[in-house]
């Protein structure tokens, strides 16, 4: 979950902004084991990012501030560029839920592991990365070689059971998509994980109640995710 909030005053730093969003590519370097695709870390961001800021004149800043919201610890990440020149500054800042627990973690590795999710999600607003990419389009549905015919035979399936199960499903997919948006989750990320609990190839194919259960475990199964690529 990001939002903007810009503090520049000047347009001197909106130029510079521009050329480094322009120029920036920032690669996919990390390979998620569980679903075999590949995403980018907040790492291979700094790395890509950093000669750019150099060359116009930018010094890049991260901050994190613990928070609170409605009885959930999150940890809230600010990105800000500075241009040296002017001291104007223009910054994003993005959220990550810290998970209460985790097999196999610390609470200070639970607290590193929301602080690089909203880190990478605060830089991916200040430029522009575009890093919810759906994977469950049916121009993905092409590139895994599934049949489309068959996937629309699915779809058509759903809607003739009935306006009750119809609804159900809905809602269901209503509250996947509402908990996908809270945590910043990329349609990557969910057919990953459609493909580890349930053995389907993305959410369109789960019953209504594997829905309801993606949604409910959706932010500790991205962590265990991410603790399995460290």
């Amino acid at each position: 979950m990001a939002e903007e909030v810009s503090t520049a005053k000047g347009k001197p730093i909106y130029a510079a902004l521009m050329a480094v969003q322009r120029d920036l590519k920032a690669p996919k370097g990390q390979t998620n084991k569980f679903g075999g695709y590949n995403y980018r870390s907040c790492e291979d961001i700094l790395e890509a990012v950093k000669p750019l800021l150099n060359d116009n004149g930018l010094v890049l800043k991260l901050e994190d501030e613990p928070v609170v919201v409605d009885g959930w610890h999150y940890i809230k990440a600010t990105a800000s560029v500075i241009d040296i020149a002017t001291g104007d500054r223009e910054s994003t800042t993005a959220y990550a839920q810290e998970p209460e627990q985790q097999k196999g973690m610390s609470q200070s590795q639970l607290t590193g592991t929301a602080s690089s999710y909203a880190r990478k999600y605060a830089l991916n607003g200040l430029f522009c990365i575009d890093d919810n990419r759906d994977a469950d389009t049916d121009e993905y549905a092409r590139q895994t070689h599934q049949n489309a015919a068959g996937a629309r035979s699915t779809r058509n399936a759903y809607t003739s059971k009935g306006s009750v199960n119809d609804e159900l499903r809905s809602k269901a997919m209503h509250s996947l998509t509402k908990e996908m948006q809270r945590i910043g989750a990329s349609g990557e990320e969910v057919s990953a994980l459609c493909g580890v609990k349930f053995g389907k190839t993305n959410s369109r194919d789960l019953s209504t109640g594997e829905l309801s259960q993606l949604a409910a475990n959706l932010e500790s199964w991205i962590a265990e995710q991410m603790a399995g690529d460290k």
